[in-house]
Parts: structure tokens; sequence; C-alpha cells
């Protein structure tokens, strides 16, 4: 049938071509696809064929329709986009670290495939892996989990994504502080989930205290989502502060997710501890989630793990075997090596210079005449309240919040910049300092001198 009615066009389309070179004497002009004879002859054919009744706008589901795209991700594709012109745009909207992957990590993804490491794989991931992947938990975070209690997964998002999706029923309710990354309360969203916000601010760090945890607390709260170090807000929970947030969920049902995907990453004397860790009540009830993204520089290679109680990590297996099959399967075997001797001095490499980095941003921008900067003590990022600018109106763009701020600092200076409301804080922008002392440099010009009109 398609081609009955491809030779049925081809034989109308010729009869009016014929026609109009008769009238017009150009077969060049008619061939033209801007040509008014061409484009009005293809219509005609279309229509009576019922090319033009088939067409119509597809479905999309309401859950697809609701879930925007990430801004930190929109921000760095508006930057991509703008360099690729050859406009000097200074990014700062990078979650991602500037260094490539370690050559001894993609030296042994190059020797897996060369073996034929190519195929399926269990769906939680190879079991060499898994069990490595528990011995690291234990030594480093001490968490006693067995290799059964770790699933592997396509990236740190898969990790939420899988363990919300394993966990939450619709009305249930997830405690989320902000700030937050923008991720979770889309994934939460999807599973038919409440994100129940809880607003913190600079008086307490930006981070959720006791108090307003206990208050939060309902006969439907199933969740706590806990990220330290924090994206966005560079900032890290102390131990004692931790021990506090256990001590409320106590007697409670409430499962905690740590996402702990920054863990190595952190500066200053600032020590690092793992929720699940303080005690046997919080080893029960959490779910703890890292990945090679940040810590080994493997953002593209797509790997996370979550470790927590038997029956969720079945549960997640069991979703992860329908939807992915399993991790891909050489990058699992370059994960085995990621894990291995030479980790330690290729991430204190990286971790030097992003503490370096990030002293000098948090500097500058306190330098800067209404902007306040906490000094970064985890992650990559300086999370600014720069509010102190809002109702101004900077080269004729009124800046009511950080979605106009970050706008007219695109448009205007060339620097691109993450906006807080995705984050749940309009009052400040986020800037991650994975990039270059000289692009910092120079884009942290170009901010006060536009701020400074």
């Amino acid at each position: 049938m398609p081609d009955l009615r491809s030779r049925i066009f081809r034989a109308k389309y010729e009869n009016i071509r014929a026609l109009s070179i008769k009238n017009r004497g150009s077969a060049n002009f008619l061939d033209s696809p801007g040509s008014f004879v061409f484009n009005n002859a293809v219509v005609y054919v279309k229509r009576r064929l019922g090319f033009e009744r088939n067409k119509r706008k597809m479905k999309v589901s309401k859950r697809a329709q609701e879930v925007p795209t990430s801004a930190t991700i929109a921000v760095t594709s508006r930057a991509q986009e703008l360099k690729a012109q050859g406009v000097d745009v200074v990014g700062f909207g990078a979650g991602a670290p500037d260094f490539d992957t370690p050559d001894y990590i993609k030296e042994a993804a190059i020797e897996s495939l060369k073996a034929g490491q190519t195929k399926y794989t269990a769906a939680a991931g190879v079991i060499e892996l898994r069990k490595i992947i528990a011995d690291k938990l234990r030594k480093e975070n001490g968490l006693n989990y067995t290799p059964e209690q770790v699933i592997v997964n396509i990236g740190g998002k898969h990790s939420v994504y899988e363990a919300m999706q394993a966990v939450l029923d619709p009305g249930d309710e997830v405690i989320l502080a902000t700030p937050y990354w923008v991720t979770y309360p889309e994934t939460i969203k999807l599973a038919g989930a409440t994100a129940k916000i809880i607003e913190t601010g600079k008086s307490t760090g930006y981070k959720i205290t006791p108090a307003q945890l206990e208050a939060a607390i309902t006969d439907k709260t199933t969740m706590l989502l806990i990220n330290s170090p924090n994206n966005p807000g560079g900032f890290t929970y102390t131990p004692d502060e931790l021990k506090a947030i256990a001590k409320v969920l106590e007697g409670t049902n409430v499962l905690v997710i740590s996402d702990e995907i920054y863990e190595k990453l952190i500066y200053g004397d600032t020590k690092f501890v793992s929720f699940a860790s303080l005690s046997e009540d919080a080893f029960n009830r959490t779910l703890t989630l890292n990945g090679f993204s940040k810590t080994y520089s493997m953002t593209g290679w797509r790997l996370g793990y979550t470790a927590g109680p038997l029956e969720i990590i079945k549960a997640m297996g069991r979703l992860q075997s329908h939807m992915t099959s399993n991790p891909v399967t050489f990058c699992q075997y370059a994960a085995i090596a990621a894990l291995g001797e030479p980790s330690a001095a290729a991430i204190e490499q990286m971790r030097a210079e992003f503490e370096r980095r990030g002293k000098y941003m948090s500097d500058r921008l306190n330098g800067i005449e209404g902007v306040e900067c906490t000094e970064a003590t985890g992650a990559f990022y300086c999370f600014p309240d720069v509010s102190a600018h809002y109702g101004r109106n900077i080269n004729g763009a009124n800046i009511t919040g950080s979605m106009d701020f970050a706008k007219a600092l695109l448009e205007q200076a060339n620097v691109a910049l993450v906006p807080g409301l995705p984050f749940g804080c309009d009052n400040n922008v986020r800037l991650s300092f994975a990039c270059s002392l000289e692009q910092i440099t120079k884009g942290l010009d170009r901010l006060q001198e536009w701020l400074s009109q």
C-alpha cells in the first residue's frame, strides 16, 4: 500500500510539475523546496491521499507533562549553545568535575571490553563489584552491609528514582529540607508521594533542625531525605547534628535516604560521617546512596549504588530487572578498578584543588556589595544570598528573584549560574567551582562589574 500511494503521489506531482513548467517555463523554480507551486502541489496531493488526516498530536502522559527540565542541565545546555555560537560565556552551572576520569579507570574499562565483558550481568550488578562496595562501606563508613544488601544503579539519579519507586505509595509524605537537589521533588512526585518542604535559612546554616523535623513528622511521613555534603548548599552536617536528627527518628517508621555522593569532597576541618553509622536504629532505617560520578570524575559513566535493608534492595533489584536489565557491564569493571589502590591519590588531587577554588570563590563573593556567601565545607558549590539586589533594574532588566537574576546576568554579562528557586531558595543562586581558577576569576569579575552598575 505505501508503494502504491507513493506512485500515485509521484504521478500527480509530475502532472502538476509539467503544467507549471509549461506555464512558467522553469523546472528549477518548481523544484525549489521554497517554491509556491512545489509547496502547494505537495499539500494538495497529501490532502487527497489522506496524509494530513493521519497527522495528529500524540498523547503525552500527565505524569511526564508535570516534570520540568532539570534547571542545572538547562543552564549548562544554554551556556554550551552560546559557546558554540562563539559567545565567550563563563559557565558556573556544571555539576560535574572538570578533571578527566583517571587513566587507571579508563584502562580497566578498555581491558574489560577486550576481555569480552559485554554481556548481561545480574540485575543488581556483578557480585565482584557489590563485594568491593560492601568492603568499602565497612572500612571507610563503618557500615556492615552484605553484598546482597548492595545494588549498583545507572547513576545517582537512578538510585534516587528507584529507591522512591521501591518505597513510596500515593499519599505518603517525604520530608525535604531546602535547599534540595532539583531531582528530589520530581522523583517524589513520580512515585505518587508528596514532598513536605521544610524551609531553612542562613540562621541555621541552611540545615534542618531537630525541632523542625519533630514538628513535621505525621502519620503520613514515610521518608526523610538527607544530602550531606549538600548540593546546592555546599554545607555539611556535623556528626552531632546528624545524631540529633537520628534521635528524633527513634520510635518512628520513617525511612532515611542518605545521599552521600560528595562524601570525599570535604574541606578544612570538616568531618564526614555516614548517617547509617550513628546507631543500630539509624542503620536499620537508612538507605545509603553513593556513586562514582563526583569522587572519580565519572559523570558520563552513569554508575551509582544503594545499600540498605535487604527487602528494599531486593525490591529495587526487581524494578531494575525490568527497567535496565543491569548496569552497563564494562563500566562495572571500571568501577571495581576505581575503588582500588590508586584511588586515594587521584581523589586527593581533585579535592585539594576544589578546596582552593572554593575558598577563593567564597572570598570574592563576600567582597561584592549585597552578596553574602558561606564558605563551602563540601561538594563544589557556593550558594550565595543575592536578594539584596532584588527590586533593582539593571540595564532595563527588573530583578525580582533568582530567575530574573540568572537570566539577566547571562544575557548582559555572559555568566551562567543556576537560580536558587528550583532548589527551594529564591534568595540564592548556585555557582559551581568545578572549573578552572582562571574561569572563576573572569566570571566573578563580570558579576561584580554587572552588579556595580
